[in-house]
């Protein structure tokens, strides 16, 4: 069982940047990926990226990659996603998930593990 805590978000103008951090606890096995998505209004939730534990490898979307940035640090559980650049698309719900598995995937249904999710607006 692992619990995810998010942090981080708010609002801030078009090409500004954000920091929304992810804090997972709880009884780890030798290997998970971090997960993050967004989910705007309407719209169904998307994956942004992930990060293996293994081997810290990433993996971003298309529409995020080179602005979106993910920074881990083992020893506090907790990812980072430096998000640069926003636009007011980016705006969305942005949620944490885990899944014990070595490898990153971006298919949500694949993640066991969820937070609450926490708010990201861009508006001039």
């Amino acid at each position: 069982q692992l619990y995810i805590v998010e942090s981080g978000g708010g609002l801030v103008q078009p090409g500004g940047s954000l920091r929304v951090s992810c804090r997972v606890s709880g009884l780890f096995k030798d290997y998970y990926i971090i997960g993050w998505f967004r989910q705007a209004p309407g719209k169904e939730r998307e994956g942004v990226g992930c990060i293996s534990t293994t081997d810290g490898s990433a993996t971003y979307a298309d529409s995020v990659k080179g602005r979106f940035t993910f920074s881990r640090d083992p020893l506090q559980n907790t990812v980072d996603l430096q998000m640069d650049s926003l636009k007011p698309e980016d705006t969305a719900v942005y949620y944490c998930a885990a899944v014990f598995q070595p490898v990153c995937t971006l298919d949500r249904q694949m993640y066991t593990f969820w937070g609450q999710g926490t708010q990201v607006t861009v508006s001039s």
